[in-house]
């Protein structure tokens, strides 16, 4: 679809009155730019990840049953989090960022209300679906007996409160939409900081609290969710914020809706293969019994890792080449992906040899069962090496999000699904074992990172003439929008 072209570079009047951080955005040195409004993020990603990890650690100490439980319920948590706060949190910080680079402050602030209806209408669906088949899902993941039971519990005390995790996260994306990663950084650093002495005081019964085992994980994270919330809303509602929302006129405009969701939803379906992919390898890891999954769970728990630990980075990238979209700066906003794609290989590479070289050093924070262990320390040593090419294709992801152009990281993700479901299940009907299984997610990992590169640098966001014009150095003309 064309759309008529923009200029460069904003007008003079108006880049002065803009505010300092759309204008950085636009107009910063891109690099620094990201590095700068990353390190909080990435701070506050690894904070949230972290939220999760202290959790497991103390719930370990109930056994290993308790652990393979709260393995199989991880992934579905991560489907929440990850769609609630990558996928259409994505869809919220774009809209919002386009929004403002375009001028039009008022439908930046509406566009709060409308993300808050969409989070409380995922939220209630999401709580309904899992309290009612959740026993069917974890069984098929692998599930049985004690472990079963354990993922039951843990799960229904989780989302029962789901609806905060979408309203968290949907407050920290229309922050982070404006450019702004410092307060949502603040409020879950700190949250993380409460979390780690409430955490095992409600698990383990410490002082007043009663011993509720692994409920006592959820309800601390529950807790986490809603005083987060509160603060969040609080920052929006104050009036200190960029945008702001009000409670008073609110009308719900069906374009706003599509602002969100056009990019949201399609965001959504790429979190859903990203999570599938991880319960099927579970599900498959599911015939060498509890342990195995424990084993699988925690390692692939640095994998989940990295999705926060690029979502820091990525904030910022959907907020920049949102922004400059917004504003019609789509060479700058190129740049910007390719920028972030490089920096977040060289993060996420990085940590997944230090993996795959001493994988023990992570597994044995959490138990120490041999069988878990040596499942853990194959999919380490074996997926590790290729966490690169995880970081190169959420990277894009991002930016794409940003562009409003998500067809192809759709299509990335539902190749790494095919491989690794196929062959995962080739190689476990004939005669394959565990090295074999994530082998070939080895492989889907390398399909999902170069597909997205190759699209991006193939033109599927301008054109592939506006590509070569760009590589040219030479600002795109009447490309597709």
């Amino acid at each position: 679809m064309s759309a008529p072209s923009k200029p460069e570079t904003a007008p003079a009047g108006k880049s002065a009155t803009m505010d300092p951080r759309t204008k950085a955005l636009l107009e910063g040195p891109i690099a620094g730019t990201l590095l700068r409004m990353a390190g909080p993020n990435v701070l506050v990603m690894l904070a949230q990840a972290a939220s999760g990890l202290i959790e497991t650690y103390f719930i370990g100490k109930l056994g290993t049953d308790a652990l393979a439980g709260v393995a199989l319920v991880f992934p579905v948590i991560m489907l929440m989090q990850m769609m609630s706060g990558g996928a259409m949190g994505g869809g919220i910080s774009s809209a919002i960022a386009r929004a403002l680079g375009g001028g039009r402050r008022a439908d930046a602030s509406a566009l709060v209300m409308h993300a808050l209806v969409i989070a409380l209408g995922f939220g209630f669906f999401f709580m309904a679906l899992v309290l009612g088949g959740g026993r069917y899902l974890y069984a098929a993941m692998g599930g049985s007996g004690a472990s079963l039971a354990a993922a039951l519990t843990y799960s229904n005390c989780v989302f029962m409160g789901v609806v905060l995790v979408w309203l968290f996260n949907s407050l920290a994306a229309a922050i982070r939409g404006t450019g702004n990663m410092t307060v949502p950084a603040n409020v879950i650093c700190i949250g993380t900081v409460l979390l780690v002495p409430v955490s095992p005081m409600l698990i383990f019964g410490i002082g007043p609290f009663p011993a509720l085992g692994i409920v006592g994980g959820a309800v601390a994270l529950l807790l986490y969710y809603f005083i987060g919330s509160l603060v969040l809303g609080y920052y929006l509602w104050s009036g200190r914020s960029v945008i702001k929302p009000t409670l008073r006129d609110a009308r719900l405009r069906w374009p706003l809706f599509s602002d969100i969701l056009r990019v949201g939803l399609v965001a959504a379906l790429v979190t859903v293969s990203t999570n599938l992919t991880i319960m099927i390898g579970t599900a498959y890891v599911g015939h060498w019994g509890p342990a195995a999954i424990a084993g699988y769970g925690t390692g692939t728990r640095l994998e989940y890792m990295m999705i926060p630990l690029v979502f820091g980075l990525g904030g910022p990238l959907v907020a920049m080449v949102g922004t400059n979209i917004g504003a019609g700066k789509r060479e700058r906003a190129l740049k910007a992906a390719w920028i972030g794609a490089a920096i977040s290989v060289g993060l996420t590479e990085t940590i997944g040899i230090a993996a795959a070289l001493f994988p023990r050093a992570w597994l044995s924070l959490f138990d120490t069962a041999p069988a878990m262990l040596d499942t853990g320390a194959t999919y380490l040593r074996t997926v590790g090496p290729f966490y690169g090419m995880l970081g190169l294709a959420m990277a894009l992801y991002f930016a794409s999000q940003g562009a409003g152009r998500l067809l192809w990281p759709l299509t990335a993700n539902v190749v790494r699904l095919a491989i690794a479901v196929i062959g995962g299940w080739l190689a476990l009907h004939f005669g394959g074992g565990l090295l074999q299984i994530f082998l070939v997610q080895s492989l889907a990992l390398t399909a999902f990172g170069l597909i997205n590169a190759a699209a991006v640098a193939g033109g599927s966001w301008f054109g592939p003439v506006a590509w070569l014009r760009v590589s040219r150095g030479l600002a795109p003309k009447g490309a597709g929008s």
